[in-house]
């Protein structure tokens, strides 16, 4: 769409009101309705018991000490868990304000908090700042949080309308616009503006979606809307026609969910003339949250991803009304008011508005399936013994929120994690700096793949796996693949990697790795990664336990391999120390061809 069309569309648009977010635009009566609704009841006690907790505490300072650690330490956590904190406030208070207006003390909070975090030095985090900055160009930079930020008090403000003081009202057009509309306008380009993952919906989806609510100037507003559907373009680009979020489910409900958020702005401003949902490769990509799921919470954790997944209800219900073969999930999976540590509220007020009540189901059906562009099997299989989840990948090792983790698998069953991915660490400058791959949850010594020669896996777009055969059936699932360029080792001719998923009653999975070398190795090892402690049985069997069922038995060729098991710690994504195994099977006497075989049953 060129400007001339765009711009006649938003001058037939009308101002913005609380018709986009409610029916018949009636904000009262639909928080009246939220009150005594039994579908909202856990999420409005969750909002009142965090209006207890933070009772009497007063708002904490983003003092320059804890601004300047990630400078000089490289640690995010000190400042960021200040920041946020002042987000969670800000959502507490503003639901509150809304779902009982005659509280006048959750007004006066939240205009209090509205107030403080205008004045803020910058809504950017100081880990997405240049290394060298000063005060004057403090105002040129966007990233995900400012934008956020930026789009929270627009919603915010068009929520509470004329409830807030019109200072206040005066106060946020004229921070949004200095901070945001301005710099994305005369500042620019941003790299995120091009960029084929989250950033770019999460940047420009907050700026558009702010724009539709606050801008009165129609070529301002084209202007800015111009520049986001382009980056929404760029987004869209990031993903194969199988719709996989290659930066994992997390990635997935923030990215597209803030391009689902502005999206939904865009079509009901105009009238539904600018509408992204009817692209079939939306509508793939917002089946991915529902093959992403293994087994009950668990979920194929490839990338800087956590194992365990909550769900937004508001945004799986609003794709689930939009297409017909989207699921809704589990009830059980709802996340609760306070399970974004970022205190997101974009999210957080979708999560309330969007969700509807309805037939749920109880647990996933089972499914499989194997995305080609994103080279992902993934499996949920449902017998009468319980949940049973398998996944294994290829690609390259250059993907967004890149691992080493080619011809990788995670392995689960009855709600536990057998072979498993360790998923994201910690955030610091070193974790997306030269040291990445030091980190055993980045590097391929992390993941259940070979070690060959001492060396790992390759980083690079050069290092990747070939799929040979894929296949999604109803006795079994098949993954096969090339794997000998993802290593960096000389005289590697071929590694050929077969994972066999059973889908049995107790079901198991068969994994082969045949090599050729040009001479011999001087060693070969084949990883595992497990959160168990393995116990070795008997030669040739070691045990993978269960903490409420018998486990899983990995049965291997003793005569063949020597098995070792070695505890590790990493750091994970909420900087907590964490265990990990590895369960090492070293080769006897490693030839120039070599057939390695092991089964993982389930007991």
């Amino acid at each position: 769409m060129n400007r001339q069309e765009l711009a006649g569309i938003v001058e037939d648009m009308k101002p913005a009101d609380w018709s986009l977010y409610y029916p018949q635009g009636d904000s009262a009566a639909f928080w009246t309705r939220a009150l005594s609704s039994g579908v909202l009841k856990a999420d409005i006690s969750e909002i009142r018991a965090e209006a207890q907790r933070l009772e009497g505490q007063p708002i904490s300072a983003l003092t320059y000490t804890l601004f300047s650690i990630f400078a000089r330490t490289g640690s995010r956590l000190e400042y960021e868990r200040v920041y946020f904190e002042r987000r969670r406030r800000l959502n507490t208070y503003a639901f509150l304000s809304l779902l009982e207006p005659d509280r006048a003390e959750f007004l006066e909070k939240l205009e209090d908090i509205l107030w403080v975090i205008c004045d803020e030095y910058t809504w950017c985090l100081p880990a997405h700042l240049p290394a060298e900055h000063d005060a004057a160009e403090i105002s040129r930079h966007i990233d995900l949080f400012s934008s956020e930020t930026g789009f929270t008090l627009s919603e915010v403000s068009l929520l509470l309308g004329d409830r807030l003081p019109l200072l206040l009202q005066s106060r946020i057009r004229y921070e949004v616009e200095r901070r945001i509309f301005r710099p994305f306008l005369e500042q620019g380009p941003y790299f995120w503006e091009t960029s084929r993952h989250n950033w770019a919906a999460v940047c420009a989806g907050s700026i558009g979606g702010a724009a539709l609510l606050l801008v009165k100037d129609a070529a301002m507003l084209t202007d800015i809307l111009m520049k986001t559907e382009s980056s929404m373009n760029y987004y869209l680009e990031g993903f194969g026609e199988d719709g996989a979020c290659l930066e994992g489910l997390g990635y997935w409900n923030y990215g597209f969910g803030y391009f689902t958020y502005y999206s939904d702005l865009l079509r009901t401003s105009t009238g539904g003339r600018l509408d992204w949902f009817k692209q079939e490769k939306v509508s793939q990509i917002a089946r991915f949250q529902q093959q992403c799921f293994i087994d009950e919470s668990h979920v194929a954790n490839f990338s800087d991803s956590v194992p365990q997944v909550r769900v937004h209800m508001g945004l799986s219900h609003y794709l689930a009304d939009a297409y017909a073969d989207v699921l809704r999930p589990p009830s059980a999976l709802r996340a609760p008011f306070t399970d974004d540590h970022c205190s997101r509220f974009a999210p957080a007020l979708r999560n309330l508005i969007w969700t509807r009540a309805g037939r749920e189901n109880e647990a996933w059906e089972a499914a499989s399936c194997y995305l080609p562009d994103a080279a992902w099997l993934l499996s949920r299989h449902v017998p009468a013994a319980g949940a049973f989840g398998f996944a294994a990948k290829a690609g390259h090792n250059d993907e967004p929120h890149n691992h080493n983790d080619l011809g990788h698998f995670i392995l689960s069953g009855r709600g536990e994690i057998y072979a498993s991915d360790l998923g994201s660490g910690e955030y610091t400058a070193d974790y997306f700096g030269a040291g990445r791959y030091s980190y055993d949850c980045n590097g391929s010594q992390g993941h259940s793949v070979p070690v060959i020669n001492g060396q790992y896996q390759g980083a690079g777009r050069e290092f990747s796996a070939a799929v040979l055969h894929a296949s999604a059936a109803a006795e079994k699932d098949e993954l096969t693949l090339e794997m000998a360029q993802a290593y960096p080792v000389p005289g590697l001719q071929s590694l050929v990697r077969s994972l066999v998923w059973h889908k049995e009653e107790l079901p198991r999975l068969e994994l082969t790795d045949r090599y050729r070398y040009e001479e011999a190795p001087a060693s070969w090892t084949e990883r595992f990664v497990t959160w168990r402690r393995p116990k070795l049985l008997h030669p040739g069997s070691v045990l993978l336990p269960g903490t409420t069922g018998l486990g899983v038995e990995v049965t291997y060729d003793p005569e063949a391999v020597q098995p070792e098991i070695t505890a590790h710690v990493y750091r994970d994504h909420y900087g907590q120390e964490t265990l990990w195994h590895s369960l090492d099977f070293h080769v006897l006497q490693p030839g120039a061809e070599g057939t390695l075989a092991f089964t993982f049953q389930f007991l």
